[in-house]
């Protein structure tokens, strides 16, 4: 394979279909999914923004980021060493490290590894499940990717709170169940929820997605934009999220 020097045993490389950019994965640990593909649609980067990406993991968002305006100097912030040090190299294989860092730290320490209101943009996509809700994973990393186990909402809200200055924007993917808990939780950090889209696996079906994107002081009001559907009734992915992964439809 042309990307060895960059693999350890296990890995794969993977290609995101977009701008050229290729991921390393592992088998073992919990690989992106299409949530971390519609919250880099969602978010609003502008050129030349500072950009945190809260939970990086696989370090999916900021690669997909890079690609939707200029100058960006990205950060991702993931807890685990070994999959923060496998994002670092999926940077370096994109040829992507003098824009894109990967820091290995908890959230709950933000206020300590970076500068108060530093940022223009945090995106973040956390772990969505409670400790006493679902099946705990026997895998450290996948549980730690789904259950509230090293980091809770209210963590990444306070989070991201520390690290927005006034007009800051904060986007994130979360399930619809916790949407109640999200939102309270936004305002009480004054984090104006100001979009909202839901995500539906196919036309007919209940919400599995909810995006939420606030801004640090903004007066209320919130706007709901128009569903996403992942799949057609066939299972075969929609016409609406190829497009949309392609950067040609609109974040509305």
């Amino acid at each position: 394979m042309p990307h060895d020097e960059f693999l350890l045993p296990g890995e794969r490389v993977d290609d995101l279909e977009r701008g050229g950019l290729r991921i390393i994965q592992s088998a073992d640990a919990f690989a992106f999914s299409v949530d971390a593909v519609l919250l880099a649609h969602f978010a609003t980067p502008r050129n030349f923004d500072r950009v945190m990406d809260l939970c990086t993991g696989t370090g999916i968002v900021p690669l997909l980021l890079s690609t939707r305006a200029t100058g960006l100097t990205q950060w991702g912030l993931e807890l685990n060493a070994e999959v923060a040090e496998r994002a670092t190299r999926s940077v370096a294989l994109n040829h992507l490290s003098e824009g894109i860092s990967i820091v290995q730290g908890d959230v709950c320490c933000a206020k300590e590894l970076f500068k108060h209101q530093s940022f223009n943009l945090v995106t973040a996509n956390p772990p969505y499940l409670p400790l006493s809700t679902g099946d705990l994973s026997a895998s450290d990393l996948r549980r730690m990717a789904r259950h509230e186990v090293a980091v809770t909402l209210r963590d990444v809200v306070a989070a991201a709170q520390w690290l927005l200055p006034t007009g800051g924007r904060f986007a994130m993917v979360h399930r619809p169940h916790r949407l109640t808990d999200i939102l309270v939780t936004l305002r009480e950090h004054r984090l104006e929820p100001k979009r909202l889209r839901l995500v539906y696996p196919a036309p007919g079906k209940e919400a599995c997605m909810v995006l939420v994107e606030s801004i640090r002081d903004a007066r209320p009001e919130m706007k709901v934009g128009t569903p996403i559907h992942i799949h057609q009734n066939d299972g075969s992915y929609s016409k609406q999220l190829l497009t949309l992964y392609r950067g040609e439809l609109s974040n509305r």
